[in-house]
């Protein structure tokens, strides 16, 4: 049996490049609250919209779904600090927390961008 090559310096991981356990684990609570068709859709709409923020009425028809559905979904997106909220009488407001606004919107144009091209 041959003897497994010793690993060499160029071979060697670099644990400084890797992310930290803690931000891993909000990264990937983030992605898992991205990670569904309808809140990916409605956070695109809140990005795209010239106010910067949607009502809860305006994405509900996004899907024809019902309001309660609708607040779910945002919740499960303010859960993870992606969304913050603003109660105007009825209806709450929704927008992009500030400290994420460049993130989300350059993570949605990148696959959007890479769908089209791949689509072409």
């Amino acid at each position: 049996m041959k003897p497994l090559p010793l690993v060499d310096a160029a071979c060697a991981p670099v644990a400084t490049h890797a992310i930290g356990q803690e931000a891993a684990s909000a990264v990937a609570a983030i992605l898992k609250a991205l990670a569904d068709p309808l809140r990916l859709r409605m956070l695109s709409a809140i990005a795209a919209d010239p106010r910067g923020e949607c009502c809860v009425c305006d994405l509900s028809a996004l899907a024809d779904l019902s309001q309660p559905t609708v607040s779910h979904h945002l919740k499960v997106l303010k859960d993870v600090d992606v969304l913050v909220s603003e109660r105007r009488g009825t209806w709450v407001w929704y927008r992009i927390t500030p400290e994420r606004r460049s993130a989300v919107t350059a993570l949605l144009a990148l696959l959007v961008d890479d769908l089209i091209q791949e689509q072409s």
